[in-house]
């Protein structure tokens, strides 16, 4: 598909959503209009009052009405765009016309003997990294670029968001940097459905991949489902609700989460604790000096709808195409590093998950949280791993 009918596709998409919640609307309106005239001519003929069949309709009409309008999300002010944020980060193109905002690090890119993309969790961004030390990336000659997914920060919002697209975007960045035939790729967090989705969709691009505390949908058939439902009982009740809503009505997202008298989500809000020390004392600083809300922010500047819930909507939504222990093995090693006190990701779930995959080397980390690039250390132990060649047989 030529990149101007791709960005034609994406307009026509947006154009046919407004259309459908007009039309909902203007439907509403017109059934209001039809009961009102039936109610004036039976006032007007003489029988003195309203049938309560006909007084029933015109409720339920209105509050349908109501429901349409309430749950539908606010349209998004992509930057660059009048009233949207300003574009101050370099961005490449992508397939579809589209762009998306990417950070360097390392070593300059004619210079790299490794180049890097790096896949950012929920609520983070372009500046995010494994936090390998500089020194490192010299001494290995390694290029990295984190980018904003899609919706996130400075990069443009995809209405068609998807797994596939979420590896379509990550080949358009490195073709778009001109990274060479096979690049490595290391996720963290929420941020490796699109690891996951790389393996299925471009397995012949990455050299090499590294999960860092992939994510987990509870609903995932390949996982068993009494240890699986006594973990997803473990969490708060917001966070349940939160995923019970984008599993089965990822359009209510917008809605639920902003009605305060509704369970909602802990980790948007960081109301949530961890059972790790180094977790919990970040959580409590990053809340105290601002530094949670202002990331919050950054994040969503183009609207909360097109970044967090459709990042929701995606990872904990229904995977209709394939789950990771449907995958084939690719020609690469993949590495998946879990830590056992990990708050966000159960780790018995994790190693059920790796267990049913004989290829992913699998590293539990003991004493270790879900925030990995948090931890001293472990960067530059991530970063050695994935760039390490695989062993010959």
């Amino acid at each position: 598909m030529a990149a101007d009918d791709a960005s034609a596709g994406g307009g026509d998409c947006k154009r046919e959503k407004r259309t459908v919640s007009a039309s909902a609307m203007h439907a509403c309106l017109g059934a209001l209009r039809l009961i009102c005239v039936a109610c004036a001519i039976d006032w007007l003929s003489g029988t003195g009052s309203t049938p309560a069949s006909l007084v029933v309709l015109m409720a339920a009409v209105l509050a349908a009405g109501w429901f349409v309008g309430a749950v539908r999300p606010p349209p998004p002010t992509p930057c660059g765009t009048p009233g949207g944020p300003p574009v101050t980060a370099p961005r490449a193109r992508m397939r579809d016309g589209r762009y998306l905002a990417y950070a360097e690090s390392g070593v300059s890119r004619d210079k790299a003997r490794f180049k890097v993309v790096y896949s950012h969790g929920f609520s983070g961004g372009r500046m995010d990294s494994p936090r390998a030390s500089q020194e490192l990336l010299e001494e290995l000659g390694v290029y990295m670029v984190a980018f904003d997914r899609a919706g996130y920060g400075e990069s443009d919002p995809d209405p068609r968001r998807s797994l596939r697209s979420a590896a379509q975007d990550i080949e358009d960045l490195a073709d778009a940097l001109a990274l060479g035939d096979r690049f490595h790729l290391i996720c963290s967090s929420l941020g490796t459905h699109a690891g996951w989705a790389a393996i299925r969709y471009i397995p012949h691009r990455l050299a090499g991949v590294a999960l860092m505390a992939p994510v987990i949908n509870y609903r995932w058939r390949c996982l068993p489902r009494g240890l699986a439902r006594r973990l997803y009982r473990r969490q708060p009740a917001g966070d349940q609700w939160s995923l019970r809503v984008a599993y089965y009505a990822p359009w209510l997202l917008h809605w639920w989460m902003s009605q305060p008298w509704l369970p909602t989500s802990t980790v948007i809000d960081g109301s949530g604790t961890f059972p790790n020390a180094l977790d919990e004392k970040n959580r409590v600083m990053a809340l105290s000096n601002g530094m949670f809300h202002q990331r919050a922010r950054q994040a969503t500047q183009q609207g909360v709808q097109e970044s967090f819930y459709r990042d929701m909507a995606v990872m904990f939504g229904r995977w209709p195409e394939f789950e990771p222990t449907d995958l084939e093995e690719p020609p690469c090693p993949v590495h998946v590093f879990q830590g056992d006190e990990d708050g966000v990701v159960p780790v018995e779930l994790q190693r059920h998950i790796c267990s049913r995959l004989g290829w992913v080397n699998y590293h539990e980390l003991p004493g270790v949280g879900h925030f990995q690039s948090a931890v001293p250390g472990l960067g530059d132990r991530i970063v050695t791993t994935v760039l390490q060649a695989p062993a010959s047989a």
